[in-house]
């Protein structure tokens, strides 16, 4: 493990095993409202209302850090408390074989959505809580039921499907065989046995894509479409660094796919 200590932030390096610890799980648990999940590692924001909590995070962080150190513990963790107002980013060191954690999508109406994980999950449901805390009716150690009353709120379930990498764990979403038809009403016609979870997935992913409610009309995808090839179009940064034209490269070619797709689709 490593703790680094900068001007805005306290980042701590370490392997998945001590992610798993008690101490590590109540933290996060707590604070599962505040954190921004990134590639392999999560950013855990300040809330001043839970500071006691953070502050015996640190404690605790400091007293494993120190251990196997020939560092004095209080001396280190009053150089810590002094970032506690500041955000910490855990990051993942180890190189771990992305494990699958498959999820179950079912959608009872237009509105209400029961999501069930195959088997319990901290980070998962974690991550899911924390971009759909809003519309969250009842939830439990695998499962979480929405109310979802408006194309804003299916839109942020949407971009919550979106993202498949929590960790080292990659998420496979699969789908009653009523999902589209009862969640979205553009759909009532769409037979599900004519469309594998990895066609459903995909045609989810396109609407996200061009920033589009599932089901939009035509004149919407274009109007999107249009608005968001001018922004990433590649001649937009021929003169920066290459990193940057192949990523507006990538979008450019993903929002093409994504339109070509989905007028097919409608």
């Amino acid at each position: 493990m490593k703790i680094v200590l900068q001007n805005n932030m306290i980042i701590v390096r370490t392997g998945f095993e001590i992610l798993k610890s008690k101490w590590m799980d109540e933290f996060l648990n707590t604070h599962a409202q505040d954190m921004l999940f990134l590639p392999k590692a999560v950013l855990v924001f300040s809330n001043t209302a839970l500071w006691g909590v953070k502050e015996e995070f640190i404690h605790a962080l400091c007293e494993h850090y120190t251990k196997d150190q020939e560092t004095d513990n209080d001396f280190y963790f009053r150089s810590v408390m002094r970032y506690i107002k500041y955000p910490i980013k855990i990051e993942l060191e180890e190189e771990e074989k992305a494990e699958k954690i498959e999820v179950r999508l079912q959608a009872r109406s237009s509105s209400e959505v029961h999501i069930k994980l195959d088997h319990p999950n901290r980070w998962v449901m974690s991550y899911l809580k924390s971009q759909l805390d809003l519309y969250v009716t009842q939830e439990g150690l695998m499962n979480l039921f929405l109310d979802l009353p408006d194309n804003k709120a299916k839109s942020r379930l949407e971009r919550a499907l979106n993202k498949r990498h929590i960790l080292h764990y990659q998420i496979q979403y699969t789908y009653d065989a009523y999902f589209m038809q009862n969640l979205y009403s553009e759909f009532s016609q769409f037979e599900y046995e004519d469309h594998t979870d990895d066609e459903i997935d995909e045609m989810l992913h396109y609407y996200t894509v061009l920033e589009c409610p599932v089901g939009s009309s035509q004149d919407a995808l274009r109007r999107s479409y249009k608005k968001l090839v001018k922004v990433y179009h590649p001649d937009k940064v021929h003169c920066e660094n290459p990193d940057t034209v192949n990523r507006y490269t990538q979008k450019f070619q993903l929002l093409q796919e994504a339109y070509q797709a989905l007028r097919i689709v409608s």
